[in-house]
Formats: structure tokens, sequence, C-alpha cells
């Protein structure tokens, strides 16, 4: 079993990084994603939010191996770049990605399974997407959407909860994997020759 996880992290410089950690089963760090992109956004009327006052943006692609398949992390809104999922899925083989998040009351309705479905169909692939469960004891804190869940790689919601908190299960078929992406073959048929997008840190 592997836990995965976001937590705030500080480095030597007292930068501050919104960071996703995977603990392997043997209980060693596995995997450190730092939130590649920051949630700076300006809704008039709505929300405005610059998470970069705060938090530093990492600059790597985060793929681990737990030994039976490779997964790819993502941090909140991480999601809503689908070069990123690409390149994670179709040049560096993850099969599930994992995102934890907190979408917003504003957002979560409209975006968070949307998003999820359509990052599982772009690269036919499992989607993970664990999303902040929401105290509604109290109006004065943040609400988030919750509505944590599984996508397939068909874009089908396997398993999801509400905005409480839940612990949810679900197998992965890598073998219905496999059979997906041989049935709907677009990894084969990019066209290369027009458009690509490469990890330029490692230049794949």
């Amino acid at each position: 079993m592997s836990i995965i996880g976001s937590i705030p992290e500080i480095d030597s410089k007292n930068n501050l990084y919104n960071t996703c950690i995977a603990i392997n089963q043997e209980g060693n760090l596995a995997a450190v994603h730092r939130k590649i992109h920051l949630f700076d956004i300006n809704i008039p009327g709505k929300a405005t939010y610059k998470e970069s006052d705060t938090f530093k943006s990492g600059d790597k692609i985060t793929i681990f191996d737990t030994g039976f398949c490779k997964i790819g992390l993502g941090v909140c809104y991480d999601i809503r770049f689908a070069e990123y999922a690409l390149v994670m899925c179709q040049k560096k083989g993850a099969q599930i990605l994992i995102y934890p998040g907190s979408f917003s009351m504003g957002t979560g309705p409209y975006h968070w399974d949307l998003l999820l479905r359509a990052r599982a169909i772009d690269n036919l692939c499992y989607v993970i997407g664990s999303c902040t469960a929401r105290f509604t004891q109290d109006s004065s804190v943040y609400w988030a959407w919750g509505h944590s869940r599984l996508v397939d790689p068909f874009g089908q919601v396997k398993v999801s909860c509400e905005y409480e908190e839940a612990i949810l299960y679900h197998d992965v078929d890598l073998d219905y994997l496999d059979q997906i992406r041989a049935q709907i073959p677009i990894y084969q048929q990019k066209r290369y020759d027009i458009y690509e997008v490469i990890d330029k840190k490692s230049n794949i």
C-alpha cells in the first residue's frame, strides 16, 4: 500500500511549497511533488486569490513506480493543465494520476468532476481526486467542495462521496486500462509531425 497526501513544505531557504508526498509500502518516502501551477485568479465579484503571495512553485514532473503501476502526482490547480497530465501519461508512462486538492464552493460544482473525467479521457488512465471535506459547523472557515472520486480510463466515475469525510475503495484493473487504450488508440494516433508536448527538464 502507498499513502499519498499533501503538506505545506519549507525548504532550507525558507521557501514554502504546496507539496504532495508519497510513502511506499516499506514506509519510505517514494516521491515529492511540489505544486507546479499556483492558484492565482481574479473573478470579479466572486473571488480573488493569489497563492503565489505565499507559496513558491515547483519545477519538476513527478512520477513514481509502486511495483504495481506508475503513478503521476499533481496538486489541486495542476489538474487544469492538460499538457502536464499528457506528459505524465503519454511520455512518462503513468497509469494513475492522483490529485489531492481543495476546490472551493465557487468552482467545485462546475469544474471538479469535469476536470477529473477530462484528464482520464484525455490520457485513458485512472484519475483519483481527493478533495478536502467540508466543515459545515463553522461558516467562518473555508468551505471546500469535497466530492472525492475515482474515474476510470473510459471517463466513468467508479466510486465517489459527497462533502463529508469518507474512505473510498476501488480495485484498479490495469488489464482494463490496456483494453481501453487498445480500443481507442489515441497514443498511436498522435500527430507528432504537427504538434508535440515535451518535458523540457528531461527533454522527453
